[in-house]
């Protein structure tokens, strides 16, 4: 596998971005082509041993700032390093994608230049989080902060192919987030969601609360995007809470102090179950190609696991089960395939007004 990584996107790049190629073709062999700027990147890549490393630079004078809008992005910055690094897989010149720079133009150029997958009428962010056992999938985590119902029913059915063909569940358990279990809650959205999901042929469970995005009581949560990122941040930030209320209460109290020095092992296990960078970064699913995004502040390890998350897409074939899997819902593809046929209709009004 080799995957094209956006070398100027996000907080610490390219010095980040490079370590973490570096450590995925070092550690597991893989192939890297680091799309940007070559005195920037070649500078970086001079710390370290790559001589006989599979790590190559496709030179791009442009980057694409965290304050551009996705919309200037698709007119303007035809150079930038996530268009194309986009572009490269696009072309079959590598099998993924990853960039944590600017998410909104990374999704925006994923959609305009791959294009969706048959049947889908939007693509979804999909973030896992742990669980008291697992972890759990959570879809939407920010794409889409305006949804229709059959919209969150295509993230059901694509967060359950991505349980079980990239994290190996056999029958995920899908739950729809809402402000209580019971029918009568939620909002109209949530209502109607359930009544379809019931329906369906999935191991759909019903309708869960915030509180089992970490319960391990479901493999894949469904929300629309607003209340997802909502959801991410959250949890973004639970640990670091947690961790700074033990360092205050072991600072001045000697038994508190005794008690965090015996359980460092164990908060340090803790600490690894919480960090973002393990699990690397977040896949577009929805897109007709592998596209992961990563943490704006992701650090080299966050970028080798994006890494081989992105190969692992690959390698699994997720968009052709993702396809499997709305084909074999008759009724809901050709639901969401009347959504996808508006859709496609605009983009080519777009694409006639970029000639």
């Amino acid at each position: 596998m080799k995957i094209a990584v956006d070398a100027m996107g996000g907080d610490f790049a390219p010095q980040n971005i490079v370590e973490g190629a570096f450590k995925a073709a070092k550690e597991h062999g893989m192939k890297v082509v680091l799309v940007g700027d070559e005195d920037q990147v070649s500078k970086e890549l001079s710390k370290y041993p790559t001589s006989k490393l599979p790590i190559y630079i496709h030179h791009t004078p442009h980057v694409v700032a965290m304050h551009d809008s996705p919309s200037t992005v698709l007119r303007r910055m035809k150079e930038s390093s996530i268009k194309v690094a986009i572009d490269l897989e696009k072309a079959g010149q590598v099998d993924g994608v990853i960039s944590a720079g600017n998410s909104g133009a990374a999704m925006a150029l994923a959609m305009f230049i791959f294009k969706k997958l048959e049947g889908v009428d939007r693509p979804a962010i999909a973030t896992i989080h742990p669980a008291l056992k697992g972890s759990t999938v959570l879809i939407d985590s920010g794409g889409n902060v305006d949804c229709k119902p059959f919209h969150l029913v295509q993230f059901a059915l694509m967060g359950d192919a991505y349980a079980k063909y990239i994290l190996g569940e056999n029958q995920p358990r899908i739950g729809l987030l809402s402000n209580g279990e019971e029918e009568s809650k939620g909002n109209e959205l949530t209502r109607e969601v359930h009544e379809i999901l019931s329906k369906m042929d999935i191991n759909y469970i019903g309708s869960v609360e915030g509180r089992d995005l970490n319960s391990g009581r479901v493999d894949v949560i469904v929300c629309d995007g607003f209340v997802g990122n909502v959801a991410l941040k959250i949890s973004e930030g639970l640990w670091e809470t947690i961790h700074g209320i033990l360092k205050w209460e072991a600072k001045d109290n000697l038994r508190a102090k005794m008690a965090y020095f015996f359980m460092r092992r164990a908060i340090r296990r803790l600490e690894k179950r919480f960090d973002y960078s393990e699990y690397g970064g977040a896949p577009l699913l929805g897109v007709n190609g592998n596209c992961v995004i990563c943490h704006g502040a992701s650090n080299g390890k966050a970028i080798m696991n994006a890494i081989l998350l992105a190969s692992s897409l690959a390698r699994n074939k997720l968009n052709e089960h993702l396809i499997q899997e709305l084909n074999e819902k008759g009724d809901l593809f050709r639901l969401g395939q009347r959504g996808s046929d508006r859709n496609n209709d605009r983009v080519e009004k777009i694409n006639r007004r970029m000639g």
